[in-house]
């Protein structure tokens, strides 16, 4: 029988997403407990943000490839450069951030889905 744990891991995303998805389903069939954050159920809250801020960088975090950045006015896209600015867009369309983002209970943080990335990444989680 295998022992279950706490969850170590949670996973932030919107469950429509596709890579999400398949992140999802990598750790269901890994039997790799998490605990799922989704940012449109459960939304983003300034603490949560920051602390995604402060372990990746508004760089990274902002998708500047997704439906909802399209639909950012031009003014908005062009402030985003600026860290305050890109974040309070973050706060305002949480389906900005880049996704999916993993976090280890140590703190330490990925963004996007890459098996053999999260393969070590979770090895690292004792």
């Amino acid at each position: 029988m295998t022992q279950v744990t706490a969850p170590t891991l949670t996973l932030y995303g919107i469950k429509t997403c596709d890579t999400v998805r398949k992140a999802r389903k990598y750790l269901s069939e890994n039997h790799i407990v998490t605990t799922y954050h989704d940012f449109r159920q459960q939304g983003l809250d300034e603490t949560l943000l920051d602390q995604l801020i402060q372990g990746l960088g508004t760089k990274a975090l902002l998708n500047t490839r997704g439906t909802t950045w399209r639909t950012l006015s031009d003014e908005q896209k062009q402030s985003a450069s600026d860290p305050a600015a890109a974040r309070q867009i973050m706060l305002e369309h949480p389906a900005v951030i880049k996704r999916p983002v993993l976090v280890r209970a140590d703190g330490e943080m990925l963004v996007g889905f890459d098996t053999a990335v999260w393969s070590t990444f979770i090895q690292g989680d004792h």
